[in-house]
């Protein structure tokens, strides 16, 4: 997103990734070697990884690899639209290898959006994952919420559901609530960069998915408004209801929340069934031996009960296969849209 926003294979190179990157696209910033790791099995997403980041990179890319279909079927899912081909570099975005560089791609579609550069993330490519949604996602959104604060939360959210909370870092929504909560139901703002508005949109959504509407409603009438459409009018169209009453609404049930606002999904509207239904890969039969084998080695080993636990998710994390399993869950110009942390409001709406 310049739209900055902001596990099995042994790491051995083959031939092909040996390679000059004489085949590799022209990227956002990424100004390296460009080492061909591999193409998903579809043939949709060719993945590349910058070859000074050693081993830990080199397996990011591989479960890229491994896991990029299974990303845009997802996404193909929640927009109702078949996406195109695109390539991606795992590199260290912004100097991190933990994912916080973010991720970035140029324009807003499938021809000038399809170069992906996603942040390395050593030891968790879940992460990896998630920003490659993030970043497919508005290829999928046709120009139309490109460099928006509505857009912006799509993608976030897509990049949510997807990876299964992966960016968890990356959380907007507490800011806007604690900056007393500015009005960015009823205007939408000209950037993806400010931390209010898109916290608002990331809470809005939450609640109009804890209300029943699934991602694959919401994206598609979200697209179909264009960058100058407001939440409010995302309401009015889902709900039938009056645009008017989409802020009190949302409001009110803020105001219930015991809590507060401490998260980007305050509602738990990820929890949903219906947000989960169009991942439904399950689980194997191969990812549920890793399971079991790392409990009983953790126990054999003495370890403690949070050890084992932490054992288990280290094995879900990483995973595609569990991944999927726990997921079954106007015009954009050519600039790079990069997602990162996104900047703290200047000013209240």
């Amino acid at each position: 997103m310049h739209h900055p926003i902001s596990a099995g294979h042994k790491n051995k190179i083959s031939p092909a990734a040996k390679r000059d990157a004489q085949a590799a696209p022209q990227w956002p910033s990424f100004t390296g070697t460009s080492q061909l790791v591999g193409t998903s099995p579809s043939g949709r997403v060719t993945v590349f990884v910058d070859p000074t980041l050693g081993a830990q990179g080199l397996q990011n890319a591989q479960d890229l690899v491994n896991d990029a279909d299974r990303v845009a079927t997802a996404n193909d899912q929640i927009f109702g639209t078949t996406g195109g081909p695109v390539s991606v570099i795992v590199f260290a975005l912004g100097g991190a290898t933990d994912g916080t560089g973010g991720a970035d791609h140029m324009g807003c579609d499938y021809t000038s959006g399809a170069a992906i550069e996603v942040c390395a993330s050593f030891g968790n490519s879940a992460r990896v994952s998630g920003l490659f949604e993030a970043e497919l996602s508005e290829c999928s959104m046709g120009g139309n919420l490109c460099g928006v604060s509505t857009g912006e939360a799509l993608s976030r959210w897509c990049a949510t559901v997807i990876s299964n909370n992966a960016l968890s870092d990356f959380a907007t929504a507490p800011q806007w609530f604690n900056d007393g909560t500015p009005d960015w139901i009823n205007q939408t703002e000209p950037t993806d960069q400010d931390a209010d508005s898109i916290g608002a949109g990331m809470a809005f959504l939450s609640w109009l998915m804890s209300q029943g509407h699934s991602l694959n409603q919401i994206a598609p009438a979200l697209v179909a408004l264009g960058a100058g459409g407001t939440l409010a009018q995302l309401y009015a169209n889902l709900t039938g209801d009056s645009a008017a009453n989409a802020l009190s609404n949302f409001m009110a049930a803020v105001q219930n929340l015991p809590n507060g606002v401490t998260t980007d999904d305050p509602f738990g509207g990820a929890a949903q069934p219906a947000q989960i239904a169009h991942l439904t890969p399950p689980w194997t039969l191969d990812l549920a031996a890793k399971v079991f084998s790392a409990i009983v080695a953790d126990l054999s080993a003495g370890k403690k009960a949070n050890q084992i636990v932490a054992s288990v998710h280290a094995i879900l994390g990483s995973s595609p296969a569990a991944m999927a399993a726990k997921a079954s869950a106007e015009v954009c110009i050519a600039k790079s849209h990069r997602l990162k942390v996104a900047k703290r409001s200047k000013a209240k709406a």
